[in-house]
């Protein structure tokens, strides 16, 4: 077994408090850590952790294993972890829309789909002016009911996360209004767009471009009145060696980000403030892709790490709609 191995079989939860692995970079990450809190595991086992939502009104955690083709679910009374959905056609980014229905993306349907309340599945989007979307990556809803997502090849490009596949489309970032049926392109400029998250008050989308050069890059837009278009492309925060992911803002605003790649010391989370300054750190043994805030207040955060699940309970909520 690698070294890597060993260490993630050998992690254990911190023994004192505060735990050592939750990092103030900056005062402004203070306010947000509980001294009394640490990081627990509450899942491992999986092949590619991603897209986790919380269903509050069951006391559950859904997430995505992508190339094991299945949906987890854990269970906060019991703590017990079972398939919930199996094959999940290859299911990535999640989130519920204002009516708590679970919205999937889904690499192997190339398509983002609904699950009603009597578990039937409704394709919301698998096209766009005829062509074939690539494979939707990661969703939002915004507060009028609105899904925006990400469509890079990612999971297109073999047949380890989906088939593999040509695409027929560009590298796009959608809006589609579940009232209307239209889906519409936002963004068709960003080099794998990845994870979206909305400012607390939806003036602002953050959109990570996973394949930006020379490196990775979270954007920031402008939201239009009617919330219909995105304007203003800038660099909120540019990654460096690290490598964001799939994302959640709090509701003051402050961008919580999985994180890793290129070497251990930046696996986990990465918070940064509004302005795009980074004010503190969560280390896990392994690469964060994706988190979402949950829990009776909403102020605990799931994050979806390769191979495990992590939880942390914090001093503030996030944001509806992620």
């Amino acid at each position: 077994m690698s070294d890597i191995g060993n260490e993630i079989d050998a992690w254990k939860p911190s023994a004192r408090y505060p735990d050592p692995s939750v990092i103030s970079l900056d005062p402004r990450f203070d306010a947000l850590r509980l001294p009394l809190a640490g990081v627990e595991r509450l899942a491992t086992g999986c092949r590619w952790s991603e897209g986790p939502v919380w269903f509050g009104d069951g006391r559950y955690l859904l997430w995505s294993d992508i190339p094991n083709n299945r949906i987890m679910r854990w269970d906060e009374v019991t703590g017990q972890v079972s398939a919930f959905r199996n094959p999940s056609n290859f299911a990535n980014g999640q989130t519920r829309d204002r009516q708590g229905r679970l919205v999937t993306c889904e690499h192997g349907g190339r398509r983002v789909t609904r699950t009603e309340y009597d578990g039937s599945i409704t394709v919301l989007a698998d096209s766009f002016e005829g062509k074939r979307l690539n494979s939707p990556n990661d969703v939002v809803v915004k507060s009028d009911g609105t899904i925006w997502f990400t469509d890079p090849p990612f999971g297109i490009a073999g047949n380890y996360e989906g088939y593999k596949a040509t695409p027929e489309l560009g590298q796009n970032v959608y809006r589609y209004d579940p009232e209307t049926e239209v889906l519409t392109i936002v963004a068709d400029d960003i080099l794998g767009p990845n994870g979206l998250a909305f400012s607390p008050d939806e003036t602002k989308i953050y959109i990570v471009e996973s394949r930006g050069l020379p490196n990775r890059k979270i954007l920031k837009y402008d939201v239009s009145k009617d919330g219909a278009t995105i304007s203003g492309k800038r660099v909120l925060i540019d990654a460096g060696p690290g490598t964001p992911d799939g994302f959640r803002v709090d509701v003051e605003g402050n961008l919580w980000c999985g994180w890793g790649m290129g070497t251990a010391e930046l696996d986990g989370v990465m918070i940064f403030a509004p302005d795009g300054a980074p004010i503190g750190r969560i280390v896990l043994p392994e690469r964060c892709a994706n988190l979402c805030f949950g829990g009776r207040a909403n102020s605990r955060i799931f994050m979806a790490a390769s191979h495990s699940v992590y939880a942390l309970y914090v001093n503030v909520a996030g944001v509806a709609g992620g």
